[in-house]
C-alpha cells in the first residue's frame, strides 16, 4: 500500500551496482530502511544525490509492518538544502547532528511534533545567516524535550544542575554528572533562548566545550546505547 510522508534522510549505503539502501526518519512511520533501485543510475527517477545526509524529502513509500525494507516510489527534496552541503561550518555541524540523530531515531516510533521540530532546525541552519557557535547546544536541549527529559526548571537560581535527576538543585551530588557555575547559568540561559538568539549567548571556546561534553553525558545518563560521537572532534576544530 502507498503512503505519502514527509523524510529526513539521515544514512544511504551501497547495495549492488546501482542501487542503494536509505535510512529515512519519516513523520508517519518512525526511521525505516528504504531500496532505491538504480539511484546510482545516470538517469534515476530516484537519484542517489536526493538521498544526502539531512535532506529533506516528500515521498510517497510503501509500507508494512512486518517488513524491514521498504520502497520509495515518488521522492523529492522539499526544499532543496542550499547552503548546508556546501559551507563548512553547517556541513560540519550537519555531520555532527546526522550522526546524534542516527543514533537516537533508531528507538524512535513516528511523532509528528518531533519530525517537524527536526525539519524546522534544519531549515533554519540552511537559511541562517548568523553566527553559529551555539547552535548545536540549543539544538540538544530543546531536542531532550521531545524525547522525555527535558531538564525540570527551577523556581530559584540554584547553582548546580544534576544530569542524572535533569533537575538544578542548591546541594552539590554525589557523583561526577553535574553543572556547576558558570555552567549553570549559562545552560540556563541555552535552555531559555531560540535558534534566532543563540549567538547573543557569549562563552569562551572552553565552556562551550565543556557544556557539549556535559550534555553529551546528559544524553549518555537518560538514552540507551547512545554511545561515543565520533564527530565530536569536528566540531571541536571548527569552533576553537
Amino acid at each position: 500500500m502507498l503512503h505519502k510522508t514527509r523524510g529526513i534522510v539521515l544514512k544511504t549505503t551501497n547495495y549492488s551496482e546501482s542501487s542503494v539502501v536509505s535510512q529515512i526518519y519519516t513523520e508517519h512511520f518512525g526511521l525505516q530502511s528504504y531500496l532505491v533501485n538504480g539511484a546510482r543510475k545516470p538517469k534515476a527517477k530516484i537519484r542517489s544525490g536526493f538521498l544526502q545526509a539531512l535532506h529533506p524529502l516528500d515521498m510517497v513509500v510503501t509500507f508494512k509492518d512486518n517488513n524491514s525494507l521498504h520502497r520509495i516510489n515518488e521522492a523529492r527534496q522539499v526544499p532543496p538544502l542550499k547552503s548546508i552541503p556546501y559551507d563548512i561550518v553547517k556541513s560540519s555541524l550537519a555531520i555532527f547532528l546526522n550522526e546524534v540523530l542516527y543514533k537516537i531515531l533508531r528507538e524512535q516510533s513516528g511523532d509528528p511534533f518531533l519530525f517537524e521540530y527536526l525539519y524546522q532546525a534544519i531549515l533554519w541552519l540552511d537559511n541562517s545567516e548568523t553566527n553559529l557557535a551555539n547552535f548545536h547546544l540549543v539544538f540538544l536541549i530543546n531536542l531532550s524535550r521531545f524525547l522525555g527529559f527535558y531538564p525540570v526548571e527551577a523556581s530559584k537560581n540554584y547553582p548546580y544542575f544534576n544530569l542524572e535527576s535533569a533537575t538544578f538543585s542548591n546541594q552539590l551530588p554525589e557523583h561526577p554528572y553535574v553543572l556547576q557555575e558558570p555552567h549553570t547559568t549559562l545552560f540556563r540561559k541555552l535552555m531559555a533562548t531560540e535558534f534566532n538568539s543563540s549567538e547573543d549567548i557569549k562563552m569562551s571556546t572552553k565552556d562551550r566545550q565543556i557544556l557539549l561534553e556535559k550534555i553529551i553525558d546528559y544524553y549518555r545518563l537518560h538514552l540507551t546505547n547512545f554511545r561515543e560521537i565520533k564527530s565530536l572532534y569536528i566540531l571541536e576544530e571548527i569552533f576553537h
